[in-house]
């Protein structure tokens, strides 16, 4: 590794510019970047997936770990800094110039992998439903570290009986576990976003036995979808969710976001084994 010129003079050099189009914002934070990439633990040798790297200034945090950093990146104009970095860590970095919505991150890792990320905040949440919906379990990923607004990361960490609680956090917490680990204002973006952000820390725990995880999608999806209304109108449209309730003694009269997480997991499962 040879010394890395700031951050701020790698934008400079290569007149970048953060794209509102892409979701970006840069941090140039050095030490709030090293504590990012200590969420985890100990990354030295360790596979991580980088969604969204931009001028790289995560990544390099993440290099310094010692980690093996494969990083996506779909904006042609990061691509020479990136290099730059992959060339100051030799073997240490490698980059895919694609839309990460299309890559599959076992495949590009080459295995079980950490992902750490401050993702693009148009394509966050979808990225993280698809993590969080694998069908194989435990997943390829060991663990997600992820940068969101504010707002998100406490949706996926909601706890039932709250505003904040619905569909994210239903899927984040019925066989992981997730938990706020670091706030960032936003003066530490550049551009400052108009609302502060947080690094959500998620790790996959134990599958619950005889639930498909399109099942309990297809019932958040359609409980959130209408949470204003009683159960057994905004699941009237799932095959099976009425004897399901009954089944299981929840009242059909109750509104989505009354219903604990085990309790989704218990209507997914009568559905599956009388589906």
């Amino acid at each position: 590794m040879r010394d890395l010129p700031p951050l701020r003079a790698v934008i400079a050099t290569h007149g970048l510019s953060a794209s509102k189009a892409l979701g970006q914002n840069f941090l140039f934070d050095e030490q709030l970047l090293d504590r990012i990439a200590a969420i985890p633990g100990q990354l030295e040798g360790q596979r991580v997936y980088e969604v969204g790297p931009g001028p790289g200034g995560l990544t390099r945090a993440l290099l310094r770990t010692g980690a093996l950093v494969t990083a996506v990146e779909r904006d042609d104009r990061c691509l020479p800094a990136l290099a730059e970095l992959a060339d100051a860590f030799p073997g240490g970095l490698t980059i895919i110039a694609d839309d990460a919505m299309k890559v599959d991150a076992a495949g590009a890792t080459g295995g079980t992998h950490h992902v750490v990320a401050n993702l693009p905040y148009n394509v966050g949440t979808a990225l993280l439903v698809g993590w969080l919906e694998a069908d194989s379990w435990p997943p390829d990923w060991q663990s997600l570290t992820l940068m969101f607004q504010l707002e998100v990361a406490e949706r996926i960490v909601a706890k039932p009986g709250s505003s904040a609680y619905g569909r994210l956090a239903v899927l984040a917490q019925w066989r992981s576990s997730a938990r706020i680990a670091m706030k960032v204002h936003r003066s530490a973006f550049t551009p400052p976003p108009k609302v502060m952000s947080a690094i959500v820390h998620i790790t996959p725990g134990a599958m619950p036995d005889g639930v498909r995880p399109a099942t309990l999608s297809r019932i958040t999806a359609a409980a959130f979808g209408q949470r204003r209304k009683m159960l057994r109108q905004s699941l009237k449209g799932v095959a099976g969710a009425d004897v399901a309730m009954e089944a299981c003694g929840i009242d059909p009269t109750r509104r989505a976001e009354t219903l604990s997480v085990e309790e989704f997991v218990a209507l997914a499962r009568n559905i599956d084994s009388n589906g």
